[in-house]
């Protein structure tokens, strides 16, 4: 819901505490989206895109992904945000950057929408740092209370990206187990439903941050989905406010 996206921005310009600029992202260049998705892939998206009412991406009963009049410009600014982030990062030395965006992207994969993502944001701008800044090593962690199948999917035998989940299980969409390991890049720490705090940053130390503190990244990307939230209703995951800040924490 674009609300969730509308709440966060508020919530943000309630901080006094600490300096923070705002930033309006330009459009994602279909030629850094291609070095995740076929140009195919991505013009059979946008060609679905209805003049009005909503228009679903996936079939029947999956159909839970949807596309309106304005979703063309929504898609390519969320995608446009991580890319002007790694910018910011190298061209102007700033340390930290948060991207409020809606459609998400990290249940998206190489060639198949799901999951309100149509495209992997943080898979492409992944891919940019690595052709643009030269970059050889990039961890991607995600929070999201739901596995990023799209990003474990894209990355899965690339021994330069590492991706680390947390993430209930069984949950949407049904992959994420210890056994998927990639090429010796990918971590999942599965959660059990009603996971409290104190077990959460437990697991999230010893099967999250102590394999990427050894694979080295020079970068580290977060996929932050604030659904493990006890007041998220489509999760059983009980964290509370303070737990996002201590994991933002503990991975800076």
């Amino acid at each position: 819901r674009k609300e969730r996206l509308d709440i966060i921005l508020k919530s943000i310009k309630e901080i006094k505490k600490i300096k923070i600029e705002y930033k309006e992202s330009s459009l994602a260049d279909l030629s850094n989206i291609s070095l995740v998705h076929p140009n195919k892939y991505i013009n059979n998206i946008f060609s679905k895109i209805p003049s009005n009412g909503l228009v679903s991406v996936e079939e029947e009963p999956y159909a839970d992904t949807f596309l309106c009049q304005f979703s063309k410009n929504a898609i390519l600014r969320s995608c446009g945000a991580g890319i002007d982030a790694a910018d910011l990062i190298f061209q102007k030395n700033k340390k930290r950057i948060f991207c409020a965006i809606r459609p998400p992207g990290h249940h998206a994969e190489t060639v198949r929408a799901n999951g309100f993502c149509f495209i992997n944001n943080v898979a492409v701008t992944t891919k940019y740092i690595q052709k643009k800044y030269n970059i050889k090593k990039i961890a991607i962690i995600d929070f999201d209370v739901h596995h990023g199948n799209g990003t474990q999917e894209i990355f899965y035998n690339d021994e330069t990206v590492s991706y680390a989940s947390s993430h209930e299980f069984p949950l949407f969409p049904g992959t994420g187990s210890e056994q998927e390991t990639g090429v010796n890049n990918i971590f999942n720490a599965p959660l059990k439903a009603g996971m409290k705090s104190k077990e959460f940053l437990k697991i999230f130390d010893q099967k999250i941050l102590k394999p990427i503190d050894k694979f080295k990244p020079e970068i580290i990307l977060i996929s932050a989905g604030f659904d493990a939230h006890f007041r998220d209703p489509l999760a059983n995951i009980n964290l509370e406010s303070e737990d996002f800040y201590q994991i933002t924490k503990q991975i800076v």
